[in-house]
């Protein structure tokens, strides 16, 4: 797509990713002339290597083991095993990726957005100089500008990736075949998920976390059940444990020295690992001033303007919850601060965290060990899927709903769901919290039957005891 180079724009996107392309689109709503700058393809790390494609390996990850596992169970006698055709597998979600980045392209159309290929440097206040994979470059010029440039893999010394036997993310995706033994470092959303992934296609998978138990950052009743649940996989979970060294062994693979949370010492080889610790920004070269947090995220106000005048910044080159979802919210608030008169621009809260595993897991609001800490009196809803009728029908009775409401006025705190669609079901959660919904408008709401969500109102029941099913 063609643009001006030169004065003539409104604001400027550096990144094309779910911060950068929907603040962008949301300026061109607003009646303002954009242009975004993008080194690689719309859609950021999330579309092209991120949340999308992995949803597409869960998927097909899901249907293998339920072929495999559980055909007899649904009344299917195969003949033998089926075949699994892992470069086909891979090249589906790649497919699914481009389909949609291909999406985000026709959507700039639409909005008149006009876009660049290349890196993104700003030399001066309201202007950005592009370098182009050829080495050309090119000076654009604007009123505003929103640096949306994210985050990629940490990088981690002792752990020095090389694309082959020691991986990120990225890698993780397109390896050339299922490796037989897979170690996985950190159990966060994403160590969580490639765990199962390659569980599902046969890989020895060993999930180390330093932390006492893994996805530590949801409730600790959905931590432990979710690792229950992996060591009945196979998944050897290894929660409180330090990895002390990691070494490429002669013949291939990697041998990892660990000491467990008993104090012991033990090596764990692997043909592949998998380090999932966490991300750190990316952020484009700029003029001097421009301030940064001592974790090397971008420093904003609550405009999310940052120290540079008319230069702002959103997603998770920031920091914080660096989720997609609140990226793209953080990019509609800055936006709207930039050019609605009057607009208040607002930070995230109460956003919701999923891990798209088998089984699914999500959460909203507070966990119940912040309220204990916190001092807040509070009362618990609990609801088992094993006495769903939808659950049993479904063949997925693993996992639960918890809710806990505030013990006073009964308004909702928190929600955390592990089990079939958990996060489809969360955004229910996520309105009550919103609106400010107490236990008694959720009594009062008729939930259709047979659903999971019905989960839902039996946990809130069973806040007071009352749960009809359990």
């Amino acid at each position: 797509m063609g643009y001006d180079e030169g004065m003539g724009y409104d604001l400027i996107v550096i990144g094309g990713g779910p911060a950068g392309y929907v603040g962008a689109i949301r300026a061109a709503q607003l009646g303002k002339k954009v242009v975004c700058v993008e080194k690689e393809r719309e859609g950021g790390t999330c579309l092209n290597w991120g949340c999308i494609p992995t949803k597409a390996l869960l998927e097909n990850a899901e249907l293998y083991r339920t072929v495999v596992t559980r055909a007899e169970e649904f009344g299917m006698h195969l003949e033998e095993k089926p075949k699994l055709d892992w470069g086909a597998v891979v090249a589906r979600s790649r497919q699914v990726s481009e389909r949609l980045s291909g999406g985000i392209s026709f959507l700039f159309k639409k909005h008149k957005i006009e876009s660049v290929r290349g890196e993104a440097r700003i030399v001066a206040a309201g202007k950005v100089e592009v370098k182009g994979a050829d080495g050309q470059t090119s000076l654009l010029e604007a009123d505003k500008i929103l640096i949306a440039t994210g985050a990629r893999t940490r990088e981690v010394p002792a752990f020095p990736m090389n694309g082959k036997s020691i991986i990120g993310s990225k890698d993780a995706m397109v390896l050339p075949k299922v490796p037989e033994s897979l170690m996985v470092i950190g159990s966060g959303a994403i160590g969580a998920e490639f765990s199962y992934i390659y569980n599902c296609f046969g890989s020895q998978v060993t999930l180390v976390e330093a932390l006492p138990r893994i996805l530590p950052n949801e409730d600790d009743e959905v931590s432990t059940a979710m690792e229950r649940s992996f060591k009945k996989k196979g998944i050897t979970c290894m929660a409180g444990a330090k990895v002390e060294s990691l070494v490429e062994v002669e013949g291939g693979g990697v041998l990892a020295t660990i000491t467990a949370k008993n104090g012991q010492t033990k090596q764990v080889r692997a043909e592949v690992c998998l380090v999932a610790i966490g991300v750190q920004p990316v952020v484009p070269e700029v003029l001097p001033g421009l301030k940064l947090t001592d974790r090397g995220f971008i420093e904003v106000n609550e405009k999310y303007e940052t120290s540079l005048p008319g230069v702002y910044a959103a997603g998770d080159c920031i920091g914080g919850i660096m989720l997609a979802h609140t990226a793209s919210y953080e990019a509609t608030q800055a936006v709207e601060g930039m050019f609605v008169p009057g607009s208040k621009p607002r930070k995230p809260h109460h956003v919701p965290g999923c891990t798209y595993c088998h089984p699914q897991v999500a959460s909203i609001g507070k966990r119940e060990r912040e309220l204990k800490e916190s001092g807040v009196a509070y009362k618990v809803g609990k609801f088992p899927f094993q006495a769903s009728g939808r659950a049993v029908a479904a063949g997925e009775t693993e996992g639960f709903v918890k809710l806990l409401f505030g013990a006073e006025h009964g308004e909702l705190l928190g929600a955390h769901i592990v089990g079939e669609n958990a996060t489809e079901l969360i955004a229910a959660p996520g309105v009550a919290i919103a609106a400010e919904l107490t236990d008694e408008d959720l009594h009062a709401t008729i939930f259709a039957h047979p659903t999971l969500a019905e989960a839902l109102h039996e946990a809130t029941l069973g806040a007071d005891g009352n749960s009809i099913h359990a």
